[in-house]
């Protein structure tokens, strides 16, 4: 077995001085919420991007920007006032990946029912989020009110709330609406980013695989939340801080034309 490489702050430090800058956000689906000032807009926009960030970026982008420009530059408010019907009407032939239109359809339908429900997409998450409770049991409270009760059944866009997987894509939506700096734009500001949970994917757990931040061959959240104190002992207040500069350097090797 590989002996993992030894990184110590002064190294992740550097790495993040360097790469957490925009310049280095293309292609990713965090750039479309650069488009929204206003924090109610900005949170629906960067919940359908984290959904649809699976398969090739290239389709990933294409399909965001699909859904947002039909929704128009406020898309909460499109989606609190248009009817149920209208919404199916415009996204029948959307489809994704296994993402198909009745899919993307159900998803907007359920973002409205919680918009009208609690104002928010994050006043839904602190609903859930009380002083006694711990964040991945407002995470997966907040997956639940998305899914409405349907909790049960295959759902390519929203993971089922069983606590297991490593909720990659909702992690990502998390740090993008927690996390204020060159590249997460923020907004959920009575989160603390010290709560917060690795987006982990096969790319990050290859990475702390490397760098012995894990062990595990499991890509899952024991795993996650395993990544996740190796890298608190860099940053208590803000461990998830160094995803983006761990994984852009290949990303960003990979997409250079």
């Amino acid at each position: 077995m590989t002996e993992p490489e030894i990184i110590d702050k002064a190294i992740i430090e550097e790495l993040y001085e360097k790469y957490n800058d925009r310049e280095f956000v293309h292609p990713d689906p965090l750039e479309f919420l650069y488009r929204y000032d206003d924090v109610k807009e900005r949170e629906v926009a960067g919940l359908i991007a984290s959904t649809l960030a699976y398969g090739q970026v290239k389709q990933i982008l294409r399909s965001v920007s699909i859904i947002l420009d039909i929704l128009g530059h406020e898309p909460s408010v499109f989606l609190k006032e248009a009817s149920y019907s209208d919404i199916e009407k415009n996204f029948v032939a959307f489809k994704h990946r296994f993402t198909t239109g009745a899919e993307i359809t159900g998803l907007l339908i359920n973002i409205s029912k919680v918009l009208k429900k609690h104002g928010s997409l994050y006043e839904c998450f602190l609903s859930g989020f009380t002083g006694s409770s711990k964040y991945l049991d407002a995470l997966l409270n907040f997956i639940r009110e998305l899914r409405m009760g349907d909790c049960d059944c295959y759902n390519s866009l929203l993971p089922m709330p069983s606590g297991k997987c490593a909720y990659k894509r909702m992690n990502l939506f998390m740090r993008w609406m927690v996390r204020k700096d060159n590249i997460d734009p923020g907004g959920w500001d009575r989160i603390p980013p010290s709560k917060l949970i690795i987006p982990l994917d096969i790319h990050m757990h290859r990475i702390s695989l490397r760098y012995g931040f894990t062990a595990r061959k499991q890509a899952d959240m024991v795993s996650a939340l395993e990544i996740t104190e190796a890298l608190r002992k860099f940053c208590p207040e803000d461990p998830v801080k160094y995803d983006f500069a761990l994984t852009r350097p290949g990303i960003h090797l990979r997409n250079k034309p």
